[in-house]
């Protein structure tokens, strides 16, 4: 291993490989962030081909995420497959209350649950790490309930470690932003529809088409709220740029395009629950 990795960052992983290969099977689910990619990256050594890892297509996963996918799997070789998820049949999810990745997960962990079953896997295992605990998070009941498998989160690896490890592995995710299902942009109590799920998407491909990386779109009815990363602040403020950003956007379906002075901030939305709460 690297020696420039902390010690204790080289122990978790050889305690994750360790936990892993005593699964004797397991089928991971694959989102394509860094940390399901490294989850995925360390199932397959640990299990080789007795380790399945499982990617859910509906209208919250982009089309550059299954790309983002695609290209881990061939560069590491994994056993893959895709599969569809209904959450937005389900009224409990599009009424996008707090509780909607709740339902989301419970649809996604149902049909991982149900494919372990039939193919013979042992377990399902998904990439909460240990930074995430902390964080609102209402599908880490859902995965409770399913008794999913937890590994990052049991070895106490953060998201910076698995950054290391998975840099260290060679993953091309390893410096990935941040990334979460598309409907995460709708505030909550606006309801999630297909329509607002591809407006979003439109959006959001048309601002990483301006070399922006990380960012989010909110919806927010005809106005879109755009957050950039502080970093990339500057890129966004060329005047230039501003308007070549309210083009793009109007032409997604927006009437109305700001940038949020505050810029990008993971679960910016959840503000709204704090200050009902």
């Amino acid at each position: 291993m690297d020696s420039a990795l902390e010690p204790r960052t080289r122990d978790k992983q050889v305690r994750l490989l360790e936990h892993l290969a005593s699964t004797g099977s397991l089928l991971i689910a694959l989102s394509g962030g860094a940390d399901s990619a490294y989850l995925a990256w360390a199932a397959h050594r640990a299990l080789g081909e007795h380790a399945l890892s499982v990617t859910a297509i509906s209208p919250s996963f982009p089309a550059f995420d299954r790309e983002q996918v695609e290209s881990l799997v061939r560069a590491v070789g994994l056993l893959h497959e895709f599969v569809h998820t209904l959450e937005l049949e389900n009224p409990l999810y599009a009424a996008n209350r707090a509780d909607r990745c709740y339902h989301c997960k419970d649809e996604l962990f149902t049909v991982l649950g149900n494919l372990a079953r039939d193919r013979g896997f042992a377990a399902v295992a998904y990439g909460i790490n240990a930074d995430d605990a902390g964080d609102f998070r209402p599908g880490h009941r859902a995965a409770a309930e399913h008794l999913v498998l937890s590994p990052l989160l049991e070895a106490g690896l953060t998201k910076p470690e698995i950054r290391a490890l998975s840099r260290q592995a060679g993953l091309p995710t390893w410096d990935r932003p941040a990334s979460a299902c598309l409907s995460s942009r709708i505030p909550y109590g606006s309801e999630v529809t297909p329509e607002k799920l591809a407006q979003i998407e439109r959006a959001e491909a048309a601002l990483r088409d301006l070399g922006f990386r990380q960012f989010r779109v909110r919806h927010h009815g005809d106005l879109a709220r755009i957050e950039i990363a502080a970093d990339e602040m500057p890129q966004a403020l060329d005047v230039a740029i501003l308007r070549e950003m309210g083009r793009r956007l109007r032409e997604a379906g927006f009437l109305y395009v700001a940038l949020d002075v505050e810029g990008y901030r993971q679960g910016a939305l959840n503000a709204a629950l704090r200050v009902v709460g």
